[in-house]
Formats: C-alpha cells, structure tokens, sequence
C-alpha cells in the first residue's frame, strides 16, 4: 500500500483527540523531525478539517508540548509541563540510551544513564496528572529490554519497567525491534507495539549501491545468531533471497561484560562466493561480535557485506570500525537515527543512517486516528513495490522521492 493510499484512510477516520507531543530533550533532533512530518502530513489534509468540529486543532503549525526537567544540585529532579493537556492524545517520546546528556551533582558532572532517562520519563508522566485523554510512550529502545528473561538469582528489568509505566496509566507502549518483544507477556491485555525497519535498510542499501542486485542469485541475507534469525526469515522472503545463519558458540563458564564470552561464530547457510550479503541484528553493542562476523563472510568469499542495526550503541568507541573497514572486512554500516549518533560517527565513510522520522510520524497519526497499523508495522507492500521500481532500474525517480524526503524535515 502506497503513502497516499495509507494516509487516505485516515481521512474516513475521527481522531481519538486533539495531538500533542511531548519530545524529552533525550529525543529533540528526532522530535523534531517527526513534528515537520506530523505538520507536513495535516497541511495536506487540510481541505478535508475546514469547518468540521471533530477535526478541531487538527492542523497546527506544532504539535508539541513544552516541558521541563529541572535538576538539583543533589541530583533530585522534578517534572514541569508548561502547555495545557486536558483532553489531549500525548505521545512521549523519549531515547533512554542518550549518553551525551549531562547534569551537575554535588559539582560533579555526570552522564545521563538509561535509568536516569527512565526516571524522568516517569516524572513526566506524574506531572501530566491523568489530565491527558490518552497516554502514550515512544521508546525506541526499550529500556533493559536485554535483562527479559531471569536464569537464576537475578532482576527482570525489563519486565519491572513496562508494568511500572502501566501501573502509572499509560495506554500505549511503543518500541522498535525488542530485544525479545514477548516481554510483553507481563502485561498481556495491554497494547504493546513492536515495530520493525527492514524498508528504510533496504532504500539506503538502493541508494548508496545502485549496482547490487537483490535475487536469490546474488544476494544472502544473515542472521549473526539464532536470536535475530526472525527478523532475517522476514527480509529473505519478501525479496525473495537466501538465508544463512551464525551460530555463537559461548563459553557458560565464566562472565566477562555481564555476559558470557563468546568462543567462535559457526556458519549455517549456503555458498557465499561473489555474492553480496546483508546481516540483520537488534543492535550494535561494543562491536565485537557484528565484526568477527563480517570478517568471517568475507573469508568465505562474500563480495559487499552490508551490516543493518536498528540501534548502533558503538559502546568501545569507533576505532575499531574504522580498522576493520579499512581490512575491508565490511563495506557500510546502517543503523536507525532512533538513539543517538555523534556527530564523528554520522561522518564515517562507512556509515549510513536510516531515516526513521517519517515512520514514526506515520505511526502517531495513525494512533491518533485510531486506524489499524498492521500495514505500517509489516511493510511488505512498500518493499515489493521499492523492489519493483529499482529492478526496473528506475533510480532517478528513487532518488528524487529520497531527496524530496529529505527536504521536507531540513
């Protein structure tokens, strides 16, 4: 289903409330992306809103609601919302893995932790006071989504977390490519949202080599272990590739990084000589693994490696990227800008970001209007259709519709 025929739906359906966005300062250069998409999109129904009582403060030059977060110098905090609430559809939008953010404390400097983001998302919350028509959170990443399961004397984090937001009355949770999204087995009658991004991998791949062929011929999609294997079954049947698998062989009898260490990278898959491959993972951590990967693909004879990460944490630093590139162990790294990126990592030539603002100001309105999203959360459609136009070599209009995109959040 096209753009146009998405949005068209919306213009049969009455939205739940008047839409607000509240962007913590985690999120802000995301935040406001996705409100010129949101102002962008209404703009372009405003012939369908004039005069229309039910579609009252639909279109508006901003949609977001200011707030503040004041800190002490003992590091207590506290939550302000400085707009009016009442009767509004909120939708929070916050980036817990925000690291660049900072804050004295008895005149010491400290980063931002996850849990110090987790704590000020829950006191935005207590400072909305109910007052919202609706509440919703967007957490990109979902925090502690890698402590979901309990083996032994241990916390369950992730679980503690999601039932603490739904006891604060949140009505939505909205996240991207879980860790393990049947985390939402904690609260199983509440709406637990898990979105994916294998489109937007897929047009940056498109755009960056024109000359890749997408077949079962030429291309092999990975999955780097048994964990991300789903996510990768998905992208091979819609553009119709193969499907190989690593398999991480650990050593349980010791810890090192909270985790057990990892001994060696088993391949399960097909002949890989001149063939260009794609692995597929959650996310890029300290790095280790994705490249010991990578490396051992192109042993085997893989002609480009492209490595697609829906969050690139890069915790060890980019050194270590920037030597495996020039091995040519990879040929470009694609990760979402749903965290934080640094600038130098948004200048490596081995690095490509993929645009996520426009899917998730798709995803707020469609929620607003109370519209079902199984066609934004399952792309396959979009994909069969970029697929279809880029193997009719139909580059220029490809790449004046990315420009075009572009230009709308600049």
């Amino acid at each position: 289903m096209s753009d146009l025929e998405l949005h068209q739906q919306l213009e049969r359906k009455i939205p739940f409330a008047p839409m607000g966005l509240i962007v913590l300062p985690s999120a802000e250069k995301l935040g406001e992306k996705v409100n010129d998409y949101l102002v962008s999109f209404r703009q372009n129904y405003d012939h369908m809103v004039k005069n229309d009582p039910a579609f009252e403060d639909y279109v508006r030059p901003d949609y977001r609601i200011r707030s503040q977060l004041v800190r002490y110098g003992t590091g207590e905090a506290k939550g302000i919302i400085l707009d009016s609430v009442r009767g509004k559809d909120i939708y929070i939008l916050t980036d817990v893995m925000n690291y660049s953010l900072t804050y004295r404390m008895n005149n010491f400097t400290n980063h931002m932790s996850p849990d110090d983001h987790f704590q000020d998302l829950k006191r935005v919350i207590a400072a909305i006071n109910g007052k919202a028509a609706r509440l919703s959170v967007i957490m990109p990443f979902l925090y502690e989504g890698r402590q979901h399961n309990r083996s032994g004397r241990e916390s369950l984090d992730a679980a503690n977390m999601l039932k603490e937001l739904v006891d604060m009355g949140i009505d939505n949770f909205i996240t991207f490519d879980a860790h393990d999204p049947r985390i939402q087995n904690v609260v199983p009658s509440f709406n637990f949202e898990n979105f994916i991004s294998p489109y937007q991998f897929l047009r940056a791949i498109m755009h960056a080599f024109p000359d890749v062929i997408l077949d079962k011929e030429h291309f092999v999609v990975i999955s780097p272990d048994e964990g991300a294997l789903d996510r990768a079954v998905y992208f091979s049947n819609v553009i119709n590739a193969d499907t190989g698998m690593f398999y991480k062989r650990r050593d349980y009898s010791r810890i090192v990084g909270g985790k057990n260490p990892i001994v060696a990278h088993e391949f399960l898959g097909t002949d890989l000589a001149g063939k260009d491959v794609i692995v597929m993972d959650d996310m890029i951590s300290s790095g280790g693994s994705i490249l010991d990967t990578a490396k051992q693909l192109k042993s085997m004879h893989a002609n480009h490696v492209f490595l697609c990460t829906t969050f690139g944490l890069f915790t060890d630093g980019l050194d270590i990227f920037d030597q495996a590139y020039e091995r040519g162990d990879f040929d470009m790294i694609i990760t979402t800008n749903l965290t934080y990126q640094p600038e130098e990592l948004q200048n490596r030539p081995w690095f490509t970001v993929a645009d996520m603002s426009k899917y998730m100001a798709t995803i707020i309105d469609f929620f607003n209007h109370d519209t079902a999203v199984s066609d934004v959360s399952t792309p396959t459609s979009k994909i069969h259709e970029i697929l279809a136009r880029y193997n009719r070599h139909e580059q220029s209009e490809l790449e004046t519709q990315m420009l075009e995109e572009t230009e709308i959040v600049q």
